[in-house]
């Protein structure tokens, strides 16, 4: 049963009580994973009581889909500017650079299995759009005849995850994935890569 807010909680803007459990909860997911994650270091890292958890979010299940929601709202201005199939690989490596959190969770419910907090429905009709995305592109000439848009949408979502999920092999590579100079050299290289997948002559079958 959820506990109602105390007098001094029920002062509070909820929303930006919501906000703080939110962020706080990103980094408890991506740091231990849905399973590891303790209800009690969200609401710490947040400043709240954790009942609030199951106040707003309905507990620790929730929480987790709620983070997931929020991503997805916000998806779509991620790519709003971006036009090339190059842009758009760089814009996501710039989302995941700036909120690195966000994708060690995604990688954290990869690594544990964990599909108990899983929208597997929701996340499968969303790549199913990518990859006709893909496919368009590919028709288009952004991709060569020979290659196949379901690999490559795989090969460049592992792109774009690559300076967050293994910083230490950039900096083997002599690289600083913490600086702002590396967002916008790795930004740009990676528009690069993207750009020579395109056939020769986007007429050519």
């Amino acid at each position: 049963m959820r506990r109602s807010p105390g007098p001094d909680e029920r002062q509070r803007d909820p929303e930006r009580t919501k906000k703080l459990l939110l962020d706080a909860a990103v980094i408890e997911f991506g740091a231990r994973g849905f399973g590891g994650a303790r209800v009690s270091e969200i609401a710490t890292r947040a400043g709240v009581n954790k009942q609030l958890i199951s106040y707003y979010f309905g507990g620790k299940e929730g929480l987790y889909r709620a983070v997931a929601d929020s991503w997805r709202a916000g998806e779509p201005a991620v790519t709003a500017e971006a036009e090339t199939l190059g842009e758009v690989v760089g814009a996501y490596a710039g989302a995941a650079i700036a909120q690195p959190d966000m994708l060690r969770m995604l990688v954290r419910t990869a690594i544990d299995r964990d599909t108990t907090s899983h929208d597997e429905e929701g996340q499968r009709a969303r790549f199913q759009d990518m990859l006709e995305d893909f496919k368009r592109r590919k028709e288009a000439g952004e991709l060569a005849a020979d290659l196949d848009p379901a690999y490559v949408g795989l090969a460049l979502f592992g792109l774009a995850s690559a300076p967050v999920v293994f910083p230490q092999i950039a900096r083997a590579l002599g690289l600083d994935p913490d600086s702002a100079e590396f967002k916008e050299r790795f930004i740009e290289e990676a528009n690069k890569v993207v750009r020579h997948l395109a056939a020769l002559d986007p007429k050519e079958d």
